[in-house]
């Protein structure tokens, strides 16, 4: 499932596609504030995203061999809730 199909599921609960867009939209630019401000975003029965930090470090290029030296990095990261997994 991609945005496309999400949109079109909640357009039918909904009078509008356009009104479905928006909402989706909206959902995700919510969940991305969130998580830019790090904060735990708990969705009930789905599951919880929250970011990561990874501490930098140096990494070698599988490719030529030169270790490389890696900044902190940020990632996302999901647990899915039992209700989702059973």
């Amino acid at each position: 499932m991609n945005r496309k199909d999400l949109i079109d599921a909640v357009a039918k609960a909904l009078p509008s596609r356009s009104d479905a867009a928006a909402a989706v939209r909206v959902a995700f630019e919510t969940i991305r504030a969130a998580l830019n401000r790090g904060e735990k975003v708990m969705i009930s029965n789905f599951g919880a995203f929250r970011v990561k930090e990874h501490p930098p470090g140096t990494r070698r290029n599988p490719k030529t061999g030169q270790t490389v030296s890696v900044p902190t990095r940020r990632r996302v990261r999901f647990k899915a809730s039992r209700r989702l997994l059973d």
